[in-house]
């Protein structure tokens, strides 16, 4: 019985420390998707679109941003699917821990 209160207890825990991290993760990317915003818009206000290096530098930076969103819109698509995988495994593993019972 100690065992199984302990496996709970480890879940718990792990489970808890996953959505704190996750809560970090938001505030963090708010933040820094913030910043980012204030310079782009920086950059709109003091760009001047009839010199064509200006306008150079516009599209290679709204083109590495597409390339870099797309990239981490898959990664947080892979590391999501892998989460639900281990919660599925852990909630299997909590079924399987009742019925032997």
């Amino acid at each position: 019985m100690s065992e199984k209160n302990n496996i709970d207890k480890v879940r718990t825990n792990t489970l808890e420390q996953i959505e704190k991290t996750e809560r970090n993760y938001t505030w963090v990317f708010i933040g820094v998707a913030i910043i980012e915003l204030a310079f782009f818009a920086c950059f709109l206000l003091l760009a001047d679109f009839s010199n064509r290096v200006h306008l150079l530098l516009f599209i290679a930076s709204i083109s590495i941003y597409t390339i870099l969103a797309s990239g981490l819109i898959a990664l947080g698509i892979f590391v999501n699917r892998n989460t639900l995988r281990v919660l599925r495994a852990i909630e299997l593993l909590a079924h399987s821990d009742g019925e032997e019972m």
